[in-house]
């Protein structure tokens, strides 16, 4: 596994397969696709960052890089993806064996290349903040306070713009100093570019141009009438916190048998719109934070009426939901305005109803934007997220604005598609395929924002065949990918990140053990996750744990070691021996099993999952224990209900909850008050260690999880009972030992799950 953990830290790329199937029979029979999991800016140290122009391949637009074959005599270089022989501009004239630039270093397969400064002036970023009124009083003093402080840590230069919305959109004027002043939109009616301009006044002084799209200064847009709407930040604190202090609770009369009247969508329209004109193919977010379900426009997820219930997975399955296809439609259209736009739509969605996360998700992450669902703007969930937003220390995001992705291949393999936070640019070409998963169909992807931890998962499509028509094909045993970032730096200015790598590919009968030894079994299960969530979401009536099953027995036919119908003879080679586990696992969690959980909470949980790495995906797939008792230190314990006992304390980390589970012994001794005893040091020494621990992993993580502090046999001790394995249940045999737990549930256990893999794999 360290391998493939040293790459990771080297290019930022962990692959499925580290040895590729050599052909498309090979590939179609190792079950999981050939996919990379690619974090374009990770950090990496000792990167260098070059202040010149990359050097392209005039055929295929590659840059020049560490597999290139140079010919120092004639000066002149042979690009690896198309074998076009490209000659050495006049400023590389002194190259050498003795005398390479970084880019041809063997060990820099990632480097970065900085434009000139003057080469592309820089923006500053622009936030603009979207705000719900229709909320209580109480949930609008927190939003106000969690704001006020986000203005306080804003980047001095960046600028700043506020809507707020309930009944009707308010767009203010922060720049007009003397009262507050705001033009107010009907909710219900959908706004134009057009109507925008007019209703707005931006051409008050001289007349509006009549023919081609009005963006940004260039189009005769004048720099005031753009400073009247988004300010920069160092000048505007003073009045955005008195209009800030002044917001109250949407005015509008709400009869007690209905929802509140909240215009999500119309409001995040006009912010889509105002960026347009004023900043386009800049770096903005639009920051929406939501109290409640959008009840008019055309984002509208409910009626009003209160007693017809928000749409539930039942309902999205039978079709019987009348407002889920219209506005998940109208958010496809928002999305593809704030990608051309170049603009990121973030969410935070805190109420205990649902929002409409689930019809938002297509334009959220088709933008790159972050999302945070808590029950209250008071949960440290919000708050301590929100504020790690705009916090530059050890922890920082790291955002990043417009950025382009591109794929760059050798011509025996061809790109399906990309399961993450981006969009196509629609670029086809020759290294396209015909099959498309996720965002398909090109070789370019507009990232709109990413940050330090956004990941995407390319999948490819091996081309080679074999047999006859394999005689004109190339005899080196190398496939090449290269992954090219262009991304507006945090600091401002344009970047462009390369990482190129070479993977061996194997074919014909041998070729079992080579790929074997490549397989990276976490990188994997991070795959299959992706894929069967986006399967659940994009194929009808698809049966996923079916999927996932037929998956796993496929594989393991294929690799495992064992004699014919006979399923004790059994084994995996210790490179797949935790997948099935993962597997196990997988079928089990909140990405599969949907009952329990609302839309809402479900797209939340796939949106996560599509932008973090490998190891975060692994700890929401199988979450880690730890047991802390006073026989021994920390230690890692099995994910199974036999981990439970009277005088431990577990650690769960399943991603999106940290649990603190106090065994009932230890929970008696916490609540006689040992700890405060002289003589119980070591019991105040182990109360307090886990609790460090789950400090620390909140500290690193986005979102920040919900820590939940449970006892043994508590109502909160269902967050880990439902993630361990039920090994001994109500209607077991084997009784569990003095102190521990039973989990009242009919689901197999892994061992039960594991017999019946290895009967069907070996038939």
């Amino acid at each position: 596994m360290s391998e493939f953990l040293d790459l990771e830290v080297q290019d930022g790329v962990r692959m499925a397969w580290n040895v590729f199937p050599g052909t498309k029979q090979e590939a179609t029979s190792c079950v999981i696709p050939v996919a990379a999991l690619y974090t374009p800016l990770k950090p990496i140290p000792n990167v260098p960052v070059l202040p010149y122009a990359p050097l392209r391949c005039r055929m295929c637009r590659s840059i020049l890089n560490p597999f290139s074959v140079v010919d120092y005599a004639n000066r002149n270089w042979i690009c690896p993806f198309c074998f076009q022989r490209n000659h050495f501009p006049q400023h590389y004239y002194s190259i050498s064996e003795d005398n390479l630039p970084a880019e041809l270093f063997p060990q820099y397969t990632t480097i970065e290349y900085e434009s000139a400064p003057e080469a592309a002036p820089t923006s500053p970023p622009v936030f603009l903040f979207v705000v719900d009124t229709c909320m209580i009083e109480e949930e609008i003093g927190y939003l106000k306070s969690a704001l006020s402080q986000a203005v306080e840590l804003l980047p001095e230069k960046s600028l700043v713009g506020l809507i707020t919305f309930g009944t009707y959109v308010q767009v203010h004027e922060l720049g007009f100093g003397q009262i507050p002043k705001s033009y107010v939109f009907k909710g219900s009616k959908e706004v134009t570019k057009e109507q925008l301009l007019e209703q707005m006044n931006f051409f008050v002084r001289k007349p509006m141009p009549n023919v081609g799209v009005i963006a940004g200064p260039r189009d005769g847009l004048s720099a005031e009438s753009i400073a009247r709407f988004l300010l920069p930040a160092s000048e505007c604190e003073f009045i955005l916190n008195s209009v800030l202090e002044e917001l109250q609770k949407d005015a509008w009369p709400v009869p007690a048998d209905e929802r509140a009247s909240r215009c999500t969508s119309t409001a995040l329209s006009v912010a889509a719109c105002l960026l347009g004109v004023c900043v386009p193919g800049s770096g903005a977010r639009i920051m929406a934070f939501v109290g409640g379900p959008s009840t008019e426009g055309p984002g509208t997820i409910v009626s009003k009426i209160l007693s017809e219930p928000i749409r539930s997975h039942k309902d999205l399955d039978k079709g019987s939901a009348p407002f889920y296809n219209k506005a998940v439609k109208f958010y496809e259209g928002l999305s593809k305005q704030l990608v051309h736009q170049g603009h990121v739509l973030d969410l935070f969605a805190c109420a205990l109803d649902q929002v409409g996360v689930a019809e938002l998700k297509v334009a959220v992450e088709r933008t790159g934007g972050i999302v945070v669902l808590a029950e209250s703007f008071g949960h440290s969930v919000f708050k301590d997220s929100f504020r790690r937003i705009f916090q530059s220390n050890d922890y920082d995001l790291g955002l990043s604005f417009n950025g382009v992705f591109e794929v760059n291949c050798s011509k025996d393999i061809k790109v399906q598609g990309i399961i993450g936070p981006c969009a196509s640019l629609e670029k086809k070409g020759p290294l396209c395929s015909d099959t498309i998963v996720g965002q398909g169909n090109t070789s370019a992807w507009k990232m709109c924002g990413l940050d330090k931890e956004t990941s995407l998962c390319l999948v490819f499509e091996i081309a080679r065949k074999d047999g006859p028509d394999a005689i004109g094909q190339p005899t080196n045993n190398q496939f090449y990918l290269q992954f090219l970032t262009y991304y507006q730096h945090n600091e401002g200015q344009m970047r462009l990140r390369a990482t190129t790598l070479a993977r061996k590919w194997v074919a014909g009968p041998g070729c079992l053990q080579d790929l074997v030894s490549g397989f990276d079994q976490e990188a994997a299960a991070a795959v299959m996750a992706r894929l069967v969530s986006l399967k659940m979401e994009s194929e009808a009536d698809f049966d996923p744990i079916r999927w996932l099953d037929r998956s796993l027995i496929r594989l393991c036919s294929r690799f495992g070691d064992y004699q014919k119908d006979n399923s004790s003879s059994f084994s995996l080679s210790p490179r797949f021996s935790i997948f099935p586990q993962f597997m196990f696992n997988l079928r089990r969690s909140q990405f599969v099993q949907v009952f329990n959980n609302s839309p809402d909470e479900t797209a939340y949980f796939r949106m996560i999952l599509n932008r973090e790495n490998v190891a975060n995906s692994v700890v929401m797939i199988q979450p880690s224990l730890i047991s802390y008792s006073f026989q021994s230190g920390p230690e890692p314990a099995l994910l199974d209900v036999t981990a439970i006992a009277a005088d431990r304390i577990l650690l769960l980390d399943s991603y999106f909850t940290v649990v603190l589970f106090h065994g009932a012994s230890i929970a008696q001794w916490r609540n006689a008050g040992y700890q405060n005893q002289s003589g119980h040091e070591a019991f105040a020494h182990l109360l307090q260690a886990p609790r460090d621990d789950a400090d620390a992993i909140m500290k690193e993580r986005f979102p920040v999880p919900r820590l939940v502090v449970c006892d043994q046999y508590g109502s909160q001790a269902r967050f880990l009972l439902a993630k361990l394995n039920p090994s001994v249940t109500y209607n077991s045999d084997n009784p569990p030992p003095p102190g521990g737990d039973i989990i009242f549930t009919d689901d197999v256990s892994f061992q039960v799950f594991l017999d019946h893999l290895q009967r069907l794999a070996v038939q």
